[in-house]
């Protein structure tokens, strides 16, 4: 299995990056790694970290920035790490692509270079949630901030294949994000949705409409929504992490009691980090494109890039792509 890192893209490329995919080639001993970026660079990194033999680089001599428009940054810098790795997926000299890198210009990428699952109509981002029974998924997470109900109806026969292939849930509980359980809540988006899903055969164990709660709570395993209303639930998440966590530290800080009793909770401090770390989650998948696209976090780590590549791994392994590509055509011909 061959699988193409973006070595220049997050905000800690490419040290971390390549770290990243050295400790992943020494974990998984049935991948090769391909890198692309400024070779250079990349083959220090690697000397340095004592390169396995599993990882290879591939030179490319420009690099997509952060902030740079993604369609026009597709088509101009053709020799671009993201381009270049999208490249090989489409020629089918690798089987998966992740990047930390600038997430529009990577969903753009996959579009063009890839195309778009047969049937699917919009491709979704797929992030997981820590809950109080595992993780909650929930798609869409901003690859589309204005969605039909089919889009919808869609994200939830992926999202359902996704958890059941890929996170081994057999009969995932699938909810409709709104602002109440009752079916008449919700905005015109939401209750059209609701009703094409509940009658839908090819959706088990639709719960109806959630609440944001019910994303933590471990109520249901996959909660859809459109890309709008899914990005703001992810930042939001993220922001109020950061603040229990700022707070924590603030109160575990202020005198030497509050330190002692910080150093008897040390060890269950770390579970709950470790529950909520989004590094321990790796990447969220673009589902519907023709191809394995795994998108990371800005900020990524080497621990982050690690995980990014089991989550790259798995997807490949249970044929993801192919499984939503005969899904959704034996129910459009249905």
């Amino acid at each position: 299995m061959r699988i193409v890192i973006d070595a220049m893209g997050g905000d800690h490329a490419p040290q971390k990056i390549v770290e990243g995919a050295v400790l992943a080639s020494r974990k998984y001993s049935d991948i090769e790694l391909i890198l692309t970026g400024r070779k250079e660079i990349l083959n220090k990194i690697l000397e340095n970290n004592h390169s396995p033999k599993n990882i290879t680089v591939i030179n490319t001599s420009e690099k997509i920035d952060m902030n740079e428009s993604p369609a026009r940054a597709i088509k101009k810098k053709k020799d671009s790490s993201i381009v270049k790795g999208l490249d090989l997926l489409h020629k089918k000299e690798a089987d998966a692509f992740v990047s930390a890198g600038n997430t529009g210009a990577v969903m753009a990428g996959s579009l063009f270079k890839l195309g778009r699952i047969k049937g699917i109509k919009r491709p979704s981002i797929l992030v997981s949630f820590p809950s109080k029974k595992g993780e909650t998924i929930l798609m869409d997470n901003g690859a589309n901030v204005d969605c039909k109900p089919i889009n919808l109806y869609q994200f939830a026969i992926m999202g359902q294949i996704y958890a059941k292939y890929v996170l081994g849930i057999d009969n995932p509980k699938t909810g409709l994000l709104s602002i109440g359980e009752e079916k008449a809540k919700g905005n015109q988006l939401v209750k059209e949705s609701y009703d094409l899903i509940i009658n839908a055969q090819e959706i088990s164990d639709f719960v109806g409409n959630v609440e944001g709660r019910d994303i933590y709570n471990g109520s249901c395993d996959l909660v859809i929504c459109d890309g709008f209303v899914g990005n703001v639930v992810l930042k939001t998440t993220e922001g109020v992490a950061s603040l229990m966590f700022s707070l924590l530290k603030d109160a575990f800080t202020t005198n030497l009691r509050a330190k002692l009793g910080a150093l008897l909770l040390k060890p269950y401090l770390a579970k709950l980090i470790n529950k909520t770390d989004y590094r321990q989650y790796g990447g969220a998948p673009l589902l519907g494109v023709n191809g394995v696209v795994i998108i990371s976090h800005g900020s990524s780590d080497e621990i982050a890039i690690m995980n990014a590549v089991k989550v790259a791994r798995e997807t490949v392994i249970q044929n993801i792509v192919s499984k939503i590509e005969n899904k959704v055509n034996e129910d459009g011909e249905k």
